[in-house]
């Protein structure tokens, strides 16, 4: 957003050496985006998104720790580093490869950025009215102006290459954390698991 880039510019100009790392969204263990969705799918047949056709790089977690690690010990030369994954999917084709993972079928429906407006509206007025007592953990009119903008690495930005890390691809991870939202929780893994062997 423009507000995030001139706080940017100003910790460059106040402090030259400022390493800043731009991360897409972020995947792992406790993340806030497929476990958010994964659990929308135990709700209905329907998982509504907004934005439908906004382009995403998820990268994992472990990577952009390892970033900051390498930035706190001055193995990073200043500047913005813009993190993203190995694969760049729009809104709708990371929801289809989540349901796979999960094995339930859902129809995944794009809400016009105009309703999405005044939902985020709606639910920030609450917020506001009750001080926090019922917390917006729906949508909020900043993620809805977020998603209207494609969130992956700019050709040329300094990225995870120039910190000589290698990032993880969503094949390696999403399963490991996202079975539990199968139908069959765990039992579900340990079929597959079972299937593979006789095939072997």
């Amino acid at each position: 957003s423009r507000t995030k880039g001139e706080g940017e510019a100003a910790v460059l100009a106040a402090f030259p050496g400022a390493v800043i790392l731009r991360p897409s969204v972020i995947f792992g263990t406790e993340d806030q985006f497929f476990n958010r969705f994964a659990g929308m799918t135990r709700m209905g047949p329907v998982l509504p998104v907004v934005g439908a056709n906004t382009r995403f790089q998820p990268v994992h977690v472990d990577d952009v720790a390892q970033a900051a690690v390498k930035a706190v010990d001055g193995d990073a030369a200043p500047g913005i580093y813009e993190l993203g994954g190995p694969q760049v999917e729009t809104f709708r084709d990371l929801m289809g490869r989540m349901l796979k993972v999960v094995q339930r079928r859902r129809a995944v429906v794009n809400l016009p950025f105009f309703v999405a407006r005044i939902m985020g509206f709606g639910f920030d007025m609450i917020e506001a009215v009750t001080l926090g007592l019922i917390e917006n953990r729906m949508i909020t009119r900043d993620q809805v102006r977020g998603l209207a903008h494609d969130n992956v690495v700019t050709p040329g930005a300094k990225g995870f290459a120039e910190l000589g890390i290698v990032p993880t691809s969503m094949e390696a991870v999403l399963p490991e954390y996202l079975w539990r939202y199968r139908p069959s929780g765990q039992y579900a893994a340990i079929k597959d698991s079972a299937k593979n062997l006789k095939k072997a």
